[in-house]
C-alpha cells in the first residue's frame, strides 16, 4: 500500500474516531521529499473530509449518540464539546478554520456542523482549505527543518528525532487537556 493510501486512510480515520493526526505520517514523509509530503496532504484532506462527512452525517442523524462517543475520546472534554458546538451555532463552517488549529479535534466540528444542519456543501467547500493548510503548514517545517539539520544527522536521526518530538507534542497535549 503506498503512502497516499495511506495518508487518505489515516485522514479519515482520524476525522472519525482515530485520535493522531495525519501530520504525524505527513511529517515523516517531508523529512525526505517536501513534494511527496505534499502530495500525501492532498490525500490526507480527501480522507479527512470524507470521514468528516460521515461525522456530520451521525451529527446530523444521531447527535446525541455522537457527541456521547466523542466525549470518550481521548483529550476530548465536555468544556470542549461545549464551546465547539456554541463555535458551530455562532458561525458555522466557518469555524472549521481556527478551531482545529487551537488542538479541537476536526470531528467534532463535524458532528456539530451536522447537528446544527450546517450547509453541507457549504462544511465540504470549508473543509478543504481548512484541512489542507495545518498539513502542509506542518510539512513545510518539518521539510524546513530536516533540512536545517541534514549537514548534523543522518535520515535516521531526523526521524528518532521527529518521533521523540510527536511524543513529547502528544504528552503534553494529553496531559494538558485532562486538566
Amino acid at each position: 500500500m503506498g503512502l497516499n493510501v495511506v495518508a487518505a486512510l489515516w485522514g479519515f480515520a482520524e476525522a472519525t474516531l482515530f485520535f493522531i493526526v495525519p501530520d504525524v505520517l505527513l511529517t515523516w514523509i517531508a523529512l525526505s521529499s517536501l513534494r511527496r509530503a505534499l502530495l500525501a496532504c492532498g490525500w490526507a484532506v480527501a480522507g479527512a473530509v470524507l470521514g468528516g462527512g460521515m461525522m456530520y452525517g451521525w451529527g446530523a442523524t444521531r447527535p446525541e449518540s455522537a457527541e456521547a462517543v466523542l466525549a470518550r475520546q481521548p483529550a476530548v472534554n465536555q468544556e470542549m464539546l461545549t464551546t465547539v458546538r456554541r463555535q458551530v451555532q455562532t458561525s458555522g463552517s466557518k469555524s472549521l478554520v481556527a478551531g482545529p488549529l487551537a488542538g479541537r479535534p476536526y470531528k467534532i466540528y463535524a458532528v456539530y456542523a451536522g447537528a446544527t444542519r450546517t450547509n453541507l456543501l457549504g462544511f465540504v467547500l470549508v473543509s478543504i482549505p481548512a484541512r489542507l493548510l495545518r498539513f502542509v503548514a506542518v510539512s513545510c517545517l518539518a521539510a524546513a527543518l530536516a533540512r536545517a539539520v541534514q549537514a548534523f544527522l543522518s535520515i535516521r536521526y531526523r526521524r528518532i528525532l521527529l518521533c521523540g518530538c510527536w511524543v513529547v507534542f502528544y504528552a503534553w497535549y494529553f496531559g494538558w487537556l485532562s486538566h
